[in-house]
């Protein structure tokens, strides 16, 4: 199948729309089973408490979420929100294979490799 530029275009339009309509459905849902949880607590603003240690890390992230955390669900849907972009940008490397513009796709391809290192490695 060919792939026009306009199909291209609408397809990468829905990506990022469902990618960013997920990713805060996801946030909310985290915040409201939060304040649930958390929301009569007493706030301690004149302490600083940074992010547990589990939540600065993919793994500790999915495994918080999957306990049904609600700080480990909100962060879920900001590595959706981060992760949308990438899809984007993984999608046009397909794109550009798919009108056989290797130059681009390889130049998308290196744009995708920074991407995941800066990800990563970046600290």
């Amino acid at each position: 199948m060919r792939w026009t530029d306009q199909q291209i275009e609408e397809f990468i339009g829905v990506l990022l729309r469902v990618g960013v309509t997920i990713s805060a459905a996801v946030v909310l849902l985290g915040g409201i089973l939060y304040l649930h949880r958390h929301g009569s607590e007493p706030v301690h603003l004149h302490i600083f408490r940074s992010e547990p240690k589990d939540l600065r890390d993919i793994v500790g992230i999915l495994r918080d979420a999957e306990a049904d955390r609600a700080v480990g669900i909100m962060q879920l849907g900001v590595l959706l929100l981060i992760a949308t972009p990438i899809a984007r940008v993984a999608f046009s490397i397909f794109a550009f294979l798919a009108v056989r513009d290797r130059f681009y796709a390889g130049v998308t391809a290196f744009v995708l490799l920074v991407l995941l290192y800066s990800i990563t490695f970046g600290r």
